[in-house]
């Protein structure tokens, strides 16, 4: 990057990520250590080879691979050692509230009690904001390529885990399955007082777009690259100030853009959109959230004032409680 003043500016920021998978942190020298100590026996002889397994040609393909990495994740040990690796580096980052997605049926299918997955995440996060002072959120996301059946099924732990459970998400192959499939769950988890989201919009067209705020009653939208193909819905985002949780280092490792340079952050700022910057799944898409910022500074041409932007949506749109993101954007001052 040749503005290294940007650079450097976007190094020391304070932010938020809002939109990161805790699963797609999972980094090749992890589940090699993880999987030897629980004697699992993975397809790949070498760090180097899991590696090079991470070039991939779509969303499927690497969903494919994501799932195989969880597989080695057996104990509350193993989610702890997986999302204490990631907040310090998010701690490096200078990420100061972090937004976690999980997937307990990639969990709970391999046989992975909900407990497990669930205590071993939580106690990193609350060791997070002794040690660094990140704050926190936990999204429980379904995997919308299974039944709505199954996510009441998941949906029966929440009683248990109020205290860590903050919001409902919906994630995995979207192609094919439309948010409405998961109506009667979501409006479930409204009744029951959760803050919701959604991935739309990343592959799937902008009608999912509509259906997440329409039929689910999602509180902002995960990606949402298509909603800038229809004008109503950009004005509707506008106007009701939806926030999207960008990726776009995701978006050119998945094929929903071609290239950074061409990639719709800056006209969805133009526009009044409240985007955001996120690392989605970090270990498999070449960049955690300085990455992204750095990245696309440099082939959007941003200015400091579009970073500061875009941290401030960060942290307007998080779920934190309102003490909490107001301390955050007095940091920005």
């Amino acid at each position: 990057m040749k503005n290294n003043g940007l650079k450097e500016y976007i190094t020391k920021i304070p932010k938020a990520e809002l939109h990161l998978h805790i699963e797609g942190t999972f980094e090749p020298e992890l589940i090699f250590k993880i999987a030897d100590r629980n004697k699992i026996k993975i397809d790949y002889s070498s760090v180097e080879e899991l590696r090079a397994a991470y070039n991939f040609n779509n969303l499927q393909e690497f969903l494919n691979i994501y799932y195989t990495g969880a597989k080695v994740l057996q104990t509350e040990q193993d989610f702890y050692d997986l999302t204490w690796a990631y907040l310090k580096k998010a701690n490096e980052d200078n990420i100061i509230h972090t937004e976690i997605m999980f997937d307990p049926q990639t969990h709970t299918e391999r046989g992975v009690a909900f407990d497990t997955v669930i205590n071993g995440i939580h106690a990193a996060l609350k060791d997070a904001e002794k040690d660094f002072g990140i704050s926190s959120k936990l999204i429980m996301s379904f995997l919308r390529h299974l039944p709505q059946d199954d996510a009441f099924e998941t949906y029966k732990n929440y009683f248990k885990h109020q205290d860590k459970i903050d919001v409902l998400g919906l994630d995995s192959s979207e192609l094919g399955n439309p948010p409405t499939k998961f109506k009667e769950v979501f409006n479930r988890a409204f009744g029951d007082g959760l803050k919701l989201t959604a991935h739309a919009g990343e592959e799937g067209p902008s009608e999912y777009v509509w259906e997440a705020l329409d039929v689910l009653k999602v509180n902002r939208i995960d990606h949402g690259n298509h909603s800038l193909t229809d004008n109503k819905l950009v004005d509707r985002i506008v106007n009701e100030q939806i926030a999207l949780t960008v990726c776009p280092l995701s978006n050119i490792k998945l094929k929903v853009c071609d290239t950074l340079t061409n990639h719709p952050l800056k006209t969805m700022l133009n526009k009044g959109i409240k985007a955001t910057i996120n690392s989605d799944d970090p270990a498999y898409f070449g960049g955690y959230i300085n990455e992204n910022f750095i990245q696309t500074a440099e082939a959007l041409k941003l200015t400091k004032q579009d970073i500061n932007k875009l941290v401030k949506n960060s942290f307007e749109a998080s779920f934190a409680d309102q003490y909490r993101k107001s301390e955050m954007i007095k940091k920005l001052e």
